[in-house]
C-alpha cells in the first residue's frame, strides 16, 4: 500500500471514531467518508495523460474514469461509490457527498507517477511484443510476440486498458491447427468480400498494422462502383479488430468532433466519403501518424482537455473527389469487384456467415501476424529503399517474406496512381504538365512561370487558380511530390539565385526524360 492510500485510510478511520464535542455518543461517519473507504477498498487509482482513472482491485486492468458515464459495461466510479454506498450502508449520496469523495481520491492519484493508458492495442513494456484488447468482461487479451500468441489477463506490470462506448468485444480467436493454417482461415474472410486479386494482400497488410501499436498506417480507402458492397466490407473489417456499436460513422462536422470520436474508440472507419474538405484531409493525415487535439475545458477559463491518439482509419467511397498530395501519400486504395447477380447473397446470410467464421478469421490473422513480426528485422535489413509510409512499407515487406505475395510492389503502383489522381485534380499541375510536355525544361522566376500558366490555362480559369507569384509558390510545394512521382523535376522551390544584385527565387521544371 502506497504512502498517500495508508494516510487516507488513517484518517478515515479517525473520522470514523470521532466523536463530537458535548455528546455522549459516538457519531458515524458521514456519507463522504464511507464513500472515501468504499474507493480505497475496492479500486487502485491511477494519474495518466488522459486524467486520474480507478482500477478494480478485484478485476482486469480496466480504467474506469472517476467522473463521468464511463463505458455501458463498468460505468464511472462516482457511479460505482454511489451503488456501493446504497447496497452495503443503505445510504444515497448526495451530490456534495460524491463531488467531496472524487476529490480526495483524485488528490491521492495526483502524487503518484503518470502512467499510459491504451485503447485496444498496447505495447509490451519490454518491446518485443504487444497485446491486443479483445473488450471482454473477464479482461482476457491477446498477447502477440514474434513466432506466437496467446491469449490470458494480463499482470500487474502489463498494460491498462481504457473502454469507452466505442470500445466492444471481439471473439476468442481461434488457433489454426496445422502450420500455415492462417491461409485457410483468411480465406474465409475472402470469401465475403469481393476484393480484387491485387488488393487482397494490401487488405491483409492493413489488418496486420491495425493490431500492432505506435505504427504509422495508410487510410485503407475501400472504392469501387455502386454494388460492389463498399459499407459491407468495411464493416466487417473493421469489427475483426475492434468491434463496437458504431463500426462505420458520417463524416464529422468539426474538428471537435472528430477528436471527441477518434479517441474514444481504435478504427475511425467515415462510411461513403463523397468529398474530403481542407479540414479533413489535414486532420486524417494528422490521426494515422499521431496527434493530440487541444481545446478548454467545460466550464473552466484557463484549463484545456488535450486528446491524444493515432488511429487506423477506413473510408469507403465510389469517389473522394480531388485529393491533395499530402493525403494521397498517405493512402492505401482498396478495390472491390462488382458482384455478379448469381453470387449475390442476401444480408441474413451474409452476416451469419461472417459471425461463424469470425473467431477463425481472427486466430489466422494473429498467426500471420505473429509470423510477420519474426521476419520483420530481416525485411527492414532487406529493404532498398521505402516511400513515404516507411513503416507500413517495412510491415509489407515482412508479409511478402512470409507469404510469397507482392503486396509492397503492389503498394509502391497504387501510390503511383495516387500522385495521378493528385495531378488530375489540380489545375495547377494540370497546366505544368501541359506545358512541360510541349516545351521539355523550364526555368526562371515565380512571376514569369506565373504568366506562362495563364496562357496555358486561358481566360476561363479555376476558382482556385493562383493570382499571384507568392500563392503559385505556395501552390506548387503542395503538388511537387505528386509531380516527382510521375518522373517531373520541380526544383529551386526553396532556392534563390542572385539576378542585377537582388536575390529572386529560381524554379527549373523538366518532363520526364528531359535534360
Amino acid at each position: 500500500m502506497s504512502e498517500e492510500r495508508a494516510a487516507v485510510v488513517q484518517l478515515t478511520r479517525r473520522l470514523t471514531d470521532a466523536t463530537p464535542k458535548g455528546q455522549g455518543q459516538q457519531r458515524g461517519p458521514s456519507a463522504a467518508e464511507l464513500l472515501v473507504e468504499l474507493g480505497i477498498r475496492r479500486y487502485r487509482y491511477v494519474n495518466t495523460p488522459a486524467g486520474v482513472f480507478g482500477v478494480p482491485n478485484d478485476g482486469p486492468p480496466v480504467a474506469l474514469p472517476l467522473r463521468g458515464t464511463g463505458p455501458a459495461t463498468g460505468g464511472s466510479i462516482r457511479q460505482a461509490l454511489a451503488r456501493a454506498l446504497y447496497t452495503e450502508h443503505g445510504k444515497v449520496a448526495s451530490q456534495s457527498a460524491l463531488a467531496d469523495a472524487v476529490a480526495t481520491l483524485e488528490a491521492q492519484a495526483l502524487n503518484e507517477p503518470v502512467m499510459p493508458v491504451w485503447v485496444r492495442v498496447a505495447p509490451d513494456p519490454d518491446g518485443n511484443g504487444s497485446w491486443l484488447d479483445l473488450g471482454r468482461q473477464d479482461g482476457q487479451c491477446v498477447h502477440l510476440v514474434p513466432g506466437d500468441w496467446a491469449v490470458s489477463v494480463p499482470g500487474f506490470d502489463g498494460p491498462l486498458w481504457r473502454r469507452g462506448r466505442l470500445v466492444g468485444e471481439l471473439p476468442l480467436p481461434e488457433r489454426p491447427t496445422w502450420p500455415d493454417g492462417w491461409h485457410d482461415a483468411l480465406c474465409e474472410l475472402r470469401d465475403l468480400v469481393n476484393v480484387s486479386n491485387r488488393t487482397w494482400p494490401l487488405m491483409i497488410g492493413w489488418l496486420i498494422a491495425a493490431i500492432l501499436p505506435d505504427l504509422p498506417r495508410p487510410v485503407a480507402y475501400l472504392t469501387g462502383e455502386q454494388g460492389t458492397g463498399k459499407t459491407t466490407a468495411g464493416r466487417m473489417l473493421v469489427r475483426l479488430i475492434d468491434d463496437g456499436p458504431s463500426p462505420l460513422r458520417t463524416e464529422p462536422e468539426t474538428p471537435r468532433d472528430l477528436a471527441v470520436t477518434t479517441a474514444a474508440g481504435w478504427v475511425l472507419a467515415l462510411d461513403n466519403v463523397s468529398g474530403i474538405p481542407r479540414w479533413l484531409s489535414d486532420a486524417l493525415c494528422r490521426i494515422v501518424t499521431g496527434d493530440a487535439y487541444t481545446a478548454r475545458e467545460l466550464y473552466s477559463d484557463d484549463s484545456v482537455t488535450v486528446l491524444q491518439y493515432q488511429r487506423p482509419v477506413l473510408l469507403t467511397s465510389i469517389d473522394a473527389g480531388a485529393l491533395r498530395g499530402d493525403i494521397a501519400e498517405r493512402m492505401l486504395p482498396l478495390e472491390l469487384e462488382p458482384i455478379p447477380d448469381r453470387q449475390r447473397r442476401t444480408e441474413r446470410e451474409l452476416w451469419a456467415a461472417y459471425h461463424a467464421a469470425r473467431p477463425r478469421i481472427l486466430g489466422g490473422l494473429l498467426d500471420l501476424t505473429a509470423h510477420v513480426l519474426a521476419e520483420l528485422p530481416a525485411a527492414r535489413a532487406a529493404l532498398p529503399a521505402r516511400p513515404r509510409m516507411a513503416d507500413f512499407a517495412e510491415l509489407l515487406a515482412a508479409v511478402d517474406r512470409v507469404t510469397g505475395w507482392d503486396a509492397l510492389p503492389a503498394y509502391i503502383a497504387g501510390l503511383d496512381g495516387l500522385a495521378q489522381d493528385v495531378i488530375d485534380g489540380s489545375p495547377l499541375a494540370t497546366a505544368i504538365t501541359t506545358m512541360l510536355d510541349r516545351v521539355g525544361t523550364w526555368q526562371g522566376e515565380p512571376a514569369d512561370l506565373l504568366q506562362m500558366l495563364n496562357k496555358i490555362a486561358g481566360v476561363e480559369r479555376e476558382h482556385n487558380w493562383p493570382r499571384t507569384a507568392a500563392v503559385l509558390s505556395g501552390q506548387l510545394r503542395r503538388v511537387a511530390p505528386a509531380l516527382r512521382a510521375r518522373g517531373y523535376r520541380v526544383d529551386g522551390l526553396e532556392g534563390k539565385r542572385k539576378i542585377n544584385g537582388r536575390s529572386r527565387r529560381w524554379f527549373v521544371l523538366a518532363a520526364p526524360g528531359a535534360d
